[in-house]
């Protein structure tokens, strides 16, 4: 093996001298305006810096071309008169792939021969400009760089402020609410949730299906939404695909511990600018497992695919299609309650449970951009979303023994089914967006959505008291909902701009309606300081199990008390200020609060039981409108773009979580850690070897937090475990929630090697994360044989992960 490695290496070696040409690559792209997706003609476009200087104009296409760009890092700069100019940096430059850039410019509130803004002051922000607070965007090259990302988007978004997700899962937790309260949006339209393994009301596994090779730059928002998003409490993740090479065919292959991906772009033919797009990726240990390479007990079988096709047209607009889904599923015997998360809560030691999961996504959709004048453009988008789910838990009890020989023998009992979950859902959605700019000053939104989601549950939990399986849910129904929204945003000047309108949600089911405000501003102090503040009023369904949750009378009949359920509603208040020290090197601070209320609670006033603490716990009980909760917090960050070859990214959250059941007593959410630092840093080291055709990049990560509130077990008075199996007593609810057993760390490092040759790049990544192998205890269970009798579920400890990727 080692014979071979080293063959290898010098092979590769080898051909990074050998080759003496220079190595370059094509940069090109399209330039349109931002309010009438019209071309821009005649834009100025050039290399700043460059020796001669190096530059375009567009043509009557909008589009423009450089050739023989040498590999390594550009900055671009564009201009046209009366239009904003625009600086884009660090675009990366490699020999395996050409750089398309699609790009838009704003038309300037001040009217001058050409107006100058530092682009790399707005490096961050989120590219929708109705969205001016609580709002950033997420560049493919940061789900890339940032380390413990394993080129997942939903766990790069962990490295902001405010931002956490469960250990050893990828949930997103925003400011303290339930991760089921975000919203995942691919292309600008609603979707299904993207993770394999998924759960009714939150994520298994530690993957989701999006693939970070296929990734344009995207949105996320994390309170006080724009007008144009509505049912949703927590964020909004608005994740962009990007376009594939519409003059040549390009691919890409990678392999790596998660998982085979293998990625082909191109032309549909020569001439015409449209393109496709298409990834199709497999579980690398399942596929070594099934050809007898490996033997893991409980493997993930994973598989799924992503496309994207550009349909231009010379007079009927733009058409683009989209399609995302997985498959998914596992088989584990014998999970201890200190294991993984499993449907129900860890209880006793002596209990192991077997699970068996099957889960699937898939989300295709089609959108039309039609420009109507050199002012206004229309966009309709039409999708369908579906997602399946299929749980089989086991549990059995563990019974030791003596063998007549003075030795104890092991030996499981009482295998039963103890919890079962089939569900399918989709969802047909048609939407509708006029945006119009009056003026330079003015500029209006209107959108329409409507959706019909179709719910098939059947679900049964084992009743401890009688033994028997009750069905909790069992339905095979629909519900229609129609959002609508106006948003207006207005430039008084070069310096103070606003943003409001409305959001109105309908729900036809039981006839719930809201008619939700909002209002943003954003004031330019200087040319480096601003304030910004919001409000926003949102709301949201409840997870749709719990409308339709069967309830057992003492007298043996069923009812279903919560079919009339209202919406969730919550006022998100926030305000900031931002500081730009340098065009590269930025502080923003910004503070929120969010008033939560028609909370559903379990209907008895000696409960704590709320659903913005449901997780893997299911309960299905008698609910009503009658919860609160609140929200608050301070989010400070220093950020250092990437330039000159190193970058820093530091931000510290504290918050506090809270809501009231109708017991009238002010908990933690399980979600309030109250407090969450990030410090990331990463150098770059380019141009080695005698080619200077080799990158090495270093990233580090470091997280310290709280860590989740829990209930703990029923405990005498010398903290030992007090509970009484034999009638299911563990859990000492009057203490739901107060404490946390430990604080959460986390030390990642990445590594990413990457050398061009001719006609291919390849790169090699390293991703380590939990080096130190710090694991956190986070909940409790019942285990005789441990200290106090108690043992714990912990962090996740150390995982590497190592991929190889070649673009030709």
């Amino acid at each position: 093996m080692k014979k071979i490695s080293s063959t290898l290496f010098l092979i590769v070696m080898f051909t990074t001298i050998v080759f003496s040409k220079d190595l370059t690559q094509t940069v090109r792209g399209t330039i349109i305006d931002g309010d009438s997706k019209l071309p821009v003609i005649g834009a100025t476009v050039i290399i700043p810096g460059s020796d001669p200087l190096i530059g375009t104009v567009t043509d009557v296409n909008g589009m423009f071309r450089l050739e023989n760009i040498p590999i390594g890092r550009i900055t671009l700069r564009i201009s046209y008169l009366g239009y904003e100019a625009k600086t884009i940096p660090d675009i990366i430059i490699n020999t395996g792939k050409e750089v398309i850039l699609d790009l838009s410019m704003q038309e300037s509130v001040v009217k001058m021969a050409e107006v100058e803004v530092t682009a790399t002051r707005n490096k961050g922000e989120a590219l929708n400009e109705m969205s001016m607070i609580s709002s950033r965007s997420i560049s493919a090259d940061e789900t890339n760089r940032y380390a413990g990302g394993f080129s997942d988007p939903s766990r790069v978004v962990a490295n902001f402020a405010g931002v956490a997700h469960s250990p050893a899962s990828s949930d997103i937790i925003v400011r303290g609410n339930a991760p089921k309260y975000m919203q995942w949006r691919l292309e600008g339209i609603e979707i299904s949730s993207p993770y394999h393994l998924n759960d009714q009301n939150s994520s298994f596994g530690a993957l989701s299906a999006l693939n970070n090779n296929l990734l344009a730059t995207s949105d996320f928002y994390t309170g006080a939404f724009s007008p144009e998003y509505g049912g949703v409490l927590s964020s909004v993740f608005d994740v962009k695909l990007r376009t594939g090479n519409n003059e040549k065919f390009e691919a890409a292959a990678g392999v790596g511990l998660l998982g085979i991906d293998v990625t082909i772009e191109g032309p549909f033919k020569k001439g015409y600018s449209g393109s496709y797009l298409v990834n199709y990726r497999y579980s690398a240990i399942s596929l070594l497992k099934k050809l007898g390479l490996v033997d893991v007990a409980g493997t993930v079988d994973y598989q799924d695919a992503t496309l994207k096709i550009v349909l231009p047209t010379k007079k009927a607009g733009t058409f683009s299609i989209f399609g995302l889904g997985g498959l998914s599923g596992f088989a584990i015997e014998n999970i201890i309650p200190g294991g993984f998360d499993v449907p129900g809560k860890p209880t006793n030691a002596n209990i192991l449970r077997d699970y068996d999961k099957n889960a699937s996504l898939s989300n295709i959709g089609i959108t039309h951009v039609l420009t109507i004048n050199g002012s206004s453009f229309i966009k309709t988008s039409l999708s369908w979303s579906g997602a399946g789910i299929d749980d089989d838990v086991f549990k059995k009890s563990i019974v030791k023994s003596d063998d007549g020989e003075g030795r104890f023998v092991t030996d499981t009992v009482n295998r039963t089914l103890n919890f079962k979950s089939k569900i399918l859902n989709s969802a047909y959605t048609g939407a509708v967006t006029y945006n119009n700019k009056l003026n330079a000053k003015n500029k209006i939104q209107i959108g329409s959505k409507y959706t019909r989601s179709a719910y098939e549950y059947n679900q049964g939990m084992l009743n401890d008291a009688t033994g028997a399986m009750f069905t909790v849910t069992d339905f095979n129904n629909s519900i229609s909902t129609i959002n609508n929204f106006i948003s207006w945003k207005h430039s008084f000047n070069d310096k103070i701009s606003i943003v409001c309108g409305l959001h109105n949600m309908n729900v036809l089911l039981n006839n719930k309606s809201t008619l939700e405000p909002r209002a943003a501003i954003n004031w330019k102090l200087s040319g480096t300081s601003s304030i910004h503040a919001g409000y926003g009023k949102h709301s949201t369904m409840e997870s749709v199990h719990n409308y339709f949750t069967r309830i057992e009378q003492p007298d043996g009949s069923v009812i279903e008390p919560n079919r009339n359920l209202d919406l969730l509603k919550a006022d998100h208040y926030v305000v900031g200020f931002e500081k730009y020290f340098t065009a590269f090197l930025k502080a923003n601070v910004e503070i929120y609060y969010q008033n939560l209320y028609n909370l559903p609670v379990e209907n008895n006033d000696t409960s704590y039981y709320a659903t913005i603490n449901e997780g893997f716990d299911y309960r299905y009980v008698a609910l009503v409108n009658k919860g609160t909760g609140k929200n608050y917090g301070i989010e400070v960050t220093v950020e250092r773009f990437f330039h000159k070859n190193y970058y820093f990214l530091i931000n510290a959250s504290l918050f506090d979580s809270k809501y009231k059941s109708l017991e009238g007593i002010e908990r933690n959410t399980q979600y309030n850690s109250n407090y969450l630092v990030n410090i990331l840093c990463g150098k770059e080291f380019k141009n080695l070897f005698r080619k200077k055709n080799q990158t090495l990049a270093i990233n580090v990560k470091a997280f310290y937090g709280g860590g989740k509130k829990y209930i703990p077990l029923l405990k005498d008075q010398q903290g030992n475990a007090a509970v009484d199996p034999a009638n299911n007593k563990y859990w000492d609810y009057n203490k739901a929630y107060d404490n946390s057993i430990d604080d959460v760390f986390q030390l990642d490092l990445s590594l990413s090697y990457k050398f061009n040759r001719p006609k291919a790049t390849h790169e090699i990544f390293l991703d380590l994360q939990n080096i130190t192998n710090y694991q956190g205890r986070i909940t409790e269970y019942y285990d005789a044989g441990q200290p106090g009798a108690i043992g714990y579920t912990r962090q996740m400890g150390f995982f590497p992960n190592i991929m190889y990727r070649v673009y030709l």
